[in-house]
């Protein structure tokens, strides 16, 4: 009795490659919020709440943010709107984050990433690999 495999859908490059650089995404997302919550010890004593505020909330996303790598490499929808929601949030507060804090080149760095990322997954090819599902 020969049964029948279910037929798997090869995931494109870019969707790899955008993986990768969620999974990198968070991670330094993760670890600029810890440098920008420690930076909270140079600042002027009214902006010290800001920047605390400021440095947790990077974290939290950029640690949701990895969170959601694993759905993305599986073609979740879900998660391909979630991960565009939590960069757009990323994104604004790195607009924040430039302007409060002295972490200027790294908030580029990271803006231009999220950027990447996000045209990848809505663009063709990567596109396709959601619509599939």
């Amino acid at each position: 009795m020969v049964t029948e495999q279910p037929r798997s859908h090869k995931r494109p490059v870019v969707v790899t490659v955008v993986v990768i650089l969620v999974v990198l995404s968070g991670l330094s997302n993760a670890l600029l919020g810890l440098t920008v919550l420690l930076s909270r010890y140079q600042v002027p004593d009214g902006d010290v709440l800001v920047v605390s505020l400021i440095g947790a909330a990077v974290i939290l996303f950029g640690l949701l943010t990895l969170a959601v790598a694993a759905a993305i490499a599986r073609g979740s929808r879900l998660a391909r709107l979630l991960l565009t929601i939590y960069i757009g949030v990323q994104l604004a507060l790195h607009a924040v984050t430039a302007l409060t804090t002295t972490w200027d080149w790294a908030v580029l760095v990271q803006s231009v990433v999220e950027l990447l990322v996000v045209v990848a997954v809505w663009a063709p090819p990567g596109s396709r690999h959601f619509l599939d599902r």
